[in-house]
């Protein structure tokens, strides 16, 4: 499972999400969705977009975990 770790960079770089819609210049719903976990897919110019935003780099921003073994 990949896991977007969105609030954590955020709540790290003191900022608000509608701060960085402004300066990524993404719609907030857009990075509503991502910050909740609930997107199926990301765009690399919207990932590039929140990087620069951030100044952080994708390893910051996604996490990836382990699916539990299967019985």
């Amino acid at each position: 499972m990949i896991n977007v770790r969105l609030d954590y960079v955020l709540l790290d770089r003191r900022m608000k999400l509608t701060e960085l819609a402004d300066a990524a210049g993404i719609a907030l719903n857009n990075l509503s969705v991502l910050k909740t976990n609930k997107a199926r897919a990301i765009r690399f110019s919207t990932l590039n977009s929140i990087c620069r935003a951030l100044n952080c780099s994708p390893g910051d921003l996604l996490e990836y975990i382990p699916d539990p073994p299967a019985d």
